[in-house]
């Protein structure tokens, strides 16, 4: 008599024989797993292959646009709402008003002759919109985020440049707006030294080019 391991249903020639002999008939082999079936197990419901990672395992650069756009929303603050935007507006406001103010006690020129007053006038003019704007506009809430922590970066990028404006008139612009840049890119942007030297010198550069060299303002300078 032909013996077996216990479980094992794989039928062989001295077991088929036995069965033959008892039935009369040799049973059907047992049928092979549908090709259908593993191929579905591959995937889940979404319709992604198994073991494939999850979208925030994923880099930055494997994302399509619509999964970065909801991990930025996922991990950012949450709004700020109605009030947070009336604050940031009136800031706003209040600071390009000044910033008016001071220009015109400076004296503004001409557009062939610009005094020292002129491009503050420009910039903060346009900042005084931008502040109405904000206090009109901003009570419906908007995409503004709560302040955090990280609203601590806005203030020392003011200080950094009440820091230029003070020594401008010591030492000029050139490296005043090399050290404001560099600050900037470097520990506020996040940027490598690289990166944050080499646009510091290309600013400088530029801003010398056009208002030193082009417009002839007299903005304080060394060269």
């Amino acid at each position: 008599m032909t013996t077996t391991a216990l479980g094992d249903d794989t039928p062989t020639p001295g077991r088929t024989r036995d069965m033959t002999d008892r039935t009369g008939s040799t049973p059907a082999p047992r049928p092979a797993p549908a090709a259908d079936s593993a191929a579905g197990a591959a995937t889940d419901a979404g319709g992604d292959p198994a073991g494939a990672p999850a979208a925030d395992t994923l880099l930055d650069d494997d994302l399509t646009p619509e999964q970065l756009a909801a991990r930025w929303e996922a991990e950012g603050p949450p709004p700020g709402g109605p009030w947070a935007n009336l604050g940031a507006g009136l800031v706003v406001t209040a600071l390009a008003a000044g910033a008016v103010l001071l220009s015109l006690r400076m004296g503004l020129g001409t557009p062939r002759q610009p005094e020292p007053g002129m491009w503050p006038f420009a910039v903060a003019l346009v900042a005084l919109v931008l502040g109405f704007a904000q206090l009109v506009l901003g009570r419906r809430g908007g995409e503004g985020e709560q302040f955090s922590r990280h609203s601590l970066l806005s203030l020392w990028g003011l200080l950094t440049l009440v820091g230029l404006v003070a020594l401008m008139p010591v030492v000029g612009f050139e490296l005043p707006a090399l050290l404001l840049s560099l600050v900037w890119m470097r520990f506020l942007g996040g940027e490598t030294w690289r990166s944050a030297v080499l646009f510091s010198l290309l600013v400088v550069v530029a801003f010398y080019l056009v208002f030193i060299s082009a417009l002839g303002t007299s903005i304080p300078h060394l060269f």
